[in-house]
């Protein structure tokens, strides 16, 4: 208990620094993502669902007196807060508002050292992987030769692979054998600095394993396809050992391409109004983390976004980043419009990544991803978060990762 209200301090230590760097407005923007969550989401707030908003509000109440005192009696205010802090023992809860906070302002809470940035690293259940063999076997069991790394997109982090009773993970461990470990890092960043991190990550991973390797494979939603493409380049130009280990990337609704909507507010109000995780950052405007502006335009590579303004309407295209050699890709895009809708409706996509985009297609045969006709499929009358729990998705997923691997072929157009 001591540790736990120590580790709710820190937190509020956290915003408190942010309280003095002048960005009293996230606070409010937290409050309403939590209070949101405490209201939707039984499966985040589980048995505390009955007293959560009332115990958030009394938390909130203490951090608006926090920002307004600018760094006065800030310690004298967190003792305040900690009877409050008691209550909130959802750790589900309180790291889907860190994660979603994370996502917006990640890049500026890691360059102010903030307690709330979070650092990348592997968990299993949501607790750290230490990557030793003893550590390793402590927390899987009994791990197999069959490793699959599930890597999340914005704003989310690796609790919320489970949706609606469903956890591509644990299913593909029940039934292809795998034993899963899920990424959790800051998406707020840009995709290249994540990218770097996880090639000298994967590295230790394979290095700790208390079995030989046999098969490793990697499932990315959204974002996360972004920063394992960028983690494999990185790896391959540092001669890295995981990346003659990977066999097979499936990629869930991955912006190749980026989201080509002109104004991000508008991308806000499309898309996050949708969901209760993301709701509340419509109100952001600008105030918006690198990561985020790499997703917008489907960056990868330093190269991409360094000495760029990254808020200028015409940005430069990303640098050509072909699919990694040696490996099988497979893309599954996703579209809130019906099999029998026209063209033009069913690849608007799922609300925020376009059909094309997710299937790695563009007009410049340069900048195109060339997946096989077969290793393309498109999930029809699904959002975005529908690709974490559809049954068909995993259904397609299981398929695809149950095969032999076997060189690809085929046009890279289909469906």
């Amino acid at each position: 208990m001591i540790k736990t209200v120590r580790s709710r301090i820190t937190d509020l230590r956290g915003v408190s620094r942010m309280a003095i760097n002048a960005i009293a407005g996230v606070v409010s923007l937290v409050e309403t993502l939590h209070l949101s969550i405490a209201k939707k989401s039984s499966v985040l707030a589980g048995p505390l669902g009955g007293t959560i908003e009332a115990t958030t509000a009394a938390v909130y109440k203490s951090i608006h007196h926090m920002t307004r005192a600018v760094g006065a009696g800030l310690d004298q205010a967190l003792g305040a807060v900690g009877p409050a802090l008691r209550e909130l023992e959802s750790s589900p809860l309180r790291e889907a508002v860190v994660a979603a906070l994370n996502g917006v302002l990640g890049d500026y809470l890691a360059e102010s050292g903030n307690p709330l940035a979070i650092a990348m690293h592997l968990r299993r259940d949501g607790k750290p992987l230490v990557l030793t063999s003893e550590g390793i076997a402590a927390t899987v069991g009994a791990p197999s030769g069959k490793v699959l790394v599930l890597v999340h997109g914005l704003c989310m982090n690796d609790l919320l692979w489970e949706r609606n009773g469903h956890d591509h993970g644990a299913a593909l461990a029940r039934d292809l054998g795998f034993t899963a470990v899920y990424l959790h890092y800051n998406s707020g960043l840009h995709v290249s600095s994540n990218g770097r991190e996880l090639a000298a990550l994967l590295d230790e991973l394979i290095a700790a394993w208390p079995v030989p390797i046999a098969e490793l494979d990697i499932l990315a939603h959204s974002m996360g396809g972004l920063v394992v493409r960028s983690g494999h380049y990185y790896a391959s130009a540092a001669a890295r050992a995981w990346p003659a280990k990977l066999r097979k990337i499936v990629f869930l609704g991955t912006p190749h391409d980026g989201v080509p909507l002109e104004r991000f507010g508008h991308w806000l109000n499309v898309l996050w109004d949708r969901t209760v995780f993301t709701a509340p950052f419509a109100r952001l405007g600008k105030v918006r983390s690198a990561g985020i502006t790499d997703l917008r335009h489907g960056y990868v590579l330093d190269e991409d976004w360094e000495g760029r303004d990254r808020f200028a309407k015409d940005a430069p295209a990303r640098r050509p980043l072909a699919l990694p050699e040696g490996v099988e890709c497979y893309a599954i895009a996703a579209t809130i419009a019906r099999a029998e809708a026209p063209l033009r409706e069913q690849w608007l996509g799922d609300g925020l990544v376009p059909v094309p985009s997710a299937l790695g297609r563009h007009r410049d045969p340069k900048l195109t991803l060339a997946f096989p006709a077969a290793h393309q499929w498109t999930a029809y009358g699904a959002n975005h978060l529908d690709l974490l729990s559809r049954a068909d998705v995993y259904e397609r997923i299981r398929e695809w990762l149950a095969e032999r691997a076997h060189p690809s072929s085929g046009c890279p157009f289909g469906n």
